[in-house]
């Protein structure tokens, strides 16, 4: 993902390479915040982007970098989620500012299911995290994973129909 020089570089400072570090890590962090925070996924995109800006010096393995980052993306989206519920945005609308990397017929079911359930399906079925890597990255019992998981795909496939 990152080059580990890139990062080194970072960590020591240089502001050019945590600038090349953001770039790099930006596409990852807005897909993951859009799919679970519909609305507010550029939002929860810019808090994730400036707790990698602000903690980075505290990544000791740099292949550790992409879960430390989804982890902290995937706290910042369900936080915006939760504390701003959707409103009624049109499915066009949403499709032209997410840049279409979803189809609409997809984020508009995702935006239906709650928070939760949205970054759990997110983990298991976008990033093709395994129940206990999931739980890991939510902190939550891996039982609690698997019946969230359940109910969410439960929930996905009602509002799909």
């Amino acid at each position: 993902m990152v080059d580990p020089e890139l990062l080194r570089a970072a960590q020591g400072g240089d502001t050019m390479a945590m600038n090349d570090v953001l770039d790099e890590l930006s596409p990852y962090v807005f897909k993951i915040c859009g799919a679970i925070a519909p609305q507010h996924g550029p939002d929860a995109a810019q808090e994730t982007l400036i707790a990698v800006f602000r903690h980075l010096a505290g990544v000791r393995e740099p292949a550790a970098l992409r879960g430390w980052v989804r982890a902290i993306a995937v706290r910042e989206a369900v936080r915006m989620a939760k504390r701003n519920p959707p409103g009624r945005e049109a499915a066009g609308e949403r499709a032209a500012r997410d840049g279409g990397e979803l189809s609409v017929e997809v984020r508009d079911v995702l935006a239906r299911l709650s928070p939760e359930h949205r970054a759990v399906l997110v983990l298991r079925d976008l990033e093709g995290l395994d129940e206990e890597q999931a739980a890991a990255v939510l902190g939550l019992p891996r039982g609690t994973v698997k019946s969230r998981l359940h109910r969410a795909r439960l929930g996905f496939r009602k509002a799909w129909q």
